[in-house]
């Protein structure tokens, strides 16, 4: 694996982004937002939200920021449970 690819193994996203990934969509579901919701209050377009709930997208700083921000979370709280 070259490290570029957020994919690990043929079609399973890596443990780490799949777990930030779920703790998104638990806290948007949470807040009763749509992705279409969520995105505009981050900033970001609907499918990237999506890839970031399914573990395909590896987000960077900055995008986590803005999406901790839109769902009224830390970035703390939000990567509770992500383990490199």
């Amino acid at each position: 694996m070259t490290g570029h690819s957020p994919r690990h193994g043929k079609d399973a996203p890596l443990p780490t982004l799949a777990t930030f990934g779920l703790n998104v969509r638990k806290r948007r579901e949470s807040l009763d937002l749509t992705q279409i919701e969520a995105a505009e209050r981050a900033d970001l377009d609907p499918t990237y939200i999506s890839g970031i709930e399914r573990g395909v997208r590896n987000p960077s700083l900055i995008s986590i920021a803005r999406v901790a921000k839109a769902l009224d979370i830390t970035v703390s709280e939000l990567c509770a449970g992500v383990r490199a």
